[in-house]
């Protein structure tokens, strides 16, 4: 009797201590921590805690809504089944986006900007395409002779060893150039005589089996020819007088190419150090990746592509002085230049040295020409390209042949030719940029570092 008092005195007890928690919790809107108790029930069982359906305990003493008694007596709160959601929103709460859809939108509006960007790029360099085709030559110059520089500059003050560097260079391309003239003057006689020739020959070939055209239908095409000319000739004229024009740009753009290099060549550290003291301290670590990558991309690039066209230029020279083909020398030369387009650049060259030798040494030859288009292709592209530019350009055959189309269709010759390198240098920096990210690696020293170093 004495025991089933006391066990009612303790339980009076709890319940006033619920009770009492209970209104101050309204009065002051927090939850209370409930205390436990070793009392047992009449029954003489002990207050165990049970499970619910999801393996939680909770106390046999109802909680507040929400929140169970912990262990050291803080209340927790009550999760629901593992991985279950909510259906209810709390007022104010935006609508749910899917995950695809929000990358999409927000690689959507990178994309955008990036083209915007772009345009802008190429819409400035369509109104100064000349200052721009300049600073490209500029830096052309730079990749090529900065290194012979820097030697000379290890005996000589710096101003006086580049000077000498592009005096070199300099006296280097007009032998070169003088060197063909006096090749092209040498034969002129002999030309005009070995052309004519070449024509008639020509003419005899299209005359016999499997052609047989008619020669009256020749000779009707060489007097339309000739009438031609003659009643184009003041629009011949006016093409002669705008391409006078034409080389007085060019030969301006050359001149401030060659005044760029100056500078690249004996300060370019010390302008790029500028350049990146005005980007913001957050970027310049990336700006210094990306600076890094562009530049190696590029020089790698320019040396690459200079001696693949030297190789090319020796092997159409020696084959067509070999097979006897008048002008061997400056179609030696316009293989040269023209290998500096890719893919596209050689097969025309060549092409033209096989109508010249079409017309000075007959079919036969022509065909051995074309033969050589086909064997020195096949050595640029399987020997040289892998061995030389592989560790500097890594494109894909279709991206350059896609690049080189599209520059061709924005900017002529020029576009061409600035096609690759400039795809290569983009891809170069994005591929920089995204390994420094990836191992996060963009903190780089704080000192600036110009060509010299990039290089």
């Amino acid at each position: 009797m004495r025991g089933t008092v006391s066990a009612a005195r303790r339980w009076s007890t709890v319940a006033s201590a619920l009770l009492n928690a209970a209104n101050k919790e309204k009065r002051t809107g927090r939850t209370t921590p409930i205390p436990r108790s070793s009392a047992s029930p009449p029954g003489g069982r002990a207050a165990t805690p049970e499970r619910t359906r999801w393996g939680r305990e909770y106390s046999p003493v109802r909680a507040p809504r929400g929140t169970v008694p912990g262990e050291s007596g803080r209340p927790r709160v009550v999760r629901g089944p593992p991985g279950g959601t909510s259906n209810a929103m709390e007022p104010g709460t935006p609508p749910q986006v899917f995950p695809m859809l929000r990358t999409a939108a927000a690689y959507a509006w990178r994309l955008l900007a990036v083209g915007a960007v772009v345009y802008a790029v190429f819409a400035v360099l369509g109104r100064f395409h000349e200052i721009g085709v300049a600073v490209f030559l500029g830096l052309v110059i730079t990749a090529l002779l900065r290194p012979v520089a820097d030697v000379v500059a290890r005996g000589l003050p710096r101003p006086l060893a580049v000077a000498l560097t592009l005096l070199g260079g300099i006296a280097l391309v007009l032998g070169v150039l003088a060197l063909v003239g006096e090749a092209v003057a040498g034969e002129r006689t002999t030309l005009v005589r070995e052309f004519r020739e070449g024509i008639e020959r020509i003419e005899n070939w299209l005359e016999r089996p499997p052609f047989r055209l008619n020669p009256e239908a020749l000779s009707d095409v060489q007097s339309r020819i000739g009438q031609w000319l003659s009643s184009h000739r003041s629009t011949l004229v006016s093409e002669a007088v705008s391409g006078a024009h034409r080389l007085v740009t060019v030969l301006a753009t050359l001149a401030l190419g060659l005044f760029c290099s100056v500078f690249f060549i004996h300060s370019g550290d010390r302008q790029w150090a500028w350049a990146r003291e005005q980007l913001p301290r957050s970027v310049r670590g990336r700006a210094e990746i990306g600076a890094r990558a562009a530049w190696r991309t590029f020089t790698g690039y320019t040396h690459g592509i200079v001696l693949v066209a030297a190789t090319n230029a020796v092997l159409v020279g020696i084959a067509l002085w070999l097979l006897g083909v008048p002008l061997a020398v400056p179609l030696a030369l316009l293989e040269f230049f023209a290998a500096f387009v890719p893919l596209i650049g050689s097969p025309v060259a060549l092409a033209v040295a096989a109508v010249v030798a079409l017309a000075a040494q007959g079919p036969l030859v022509a065909l051995i020409v074309i033969a050589l288009i086909v064997i020195i292709g096949q050595i640029e592209g399987h020997l040289l390209h892998p061995l030389v530019m592989s560790w500097a350009v890594r494109l894909h055959p279709l991206v350059v042949a896609i690049s080189v189309i599209a520059g061709a269709i924005a900017a002529g010759v020029v576009g061409a030719v600035v096609a690759v390198p400039l795809v290569s240098v983009f891809w170069a920096v994005l591929t920089a940029l995204r390994e420094a990210r990836r191992v996060g690696a963009t903190d780089v020293a704080s000192e600036p570092r110009g060509p010299k170093e990039l290089g």
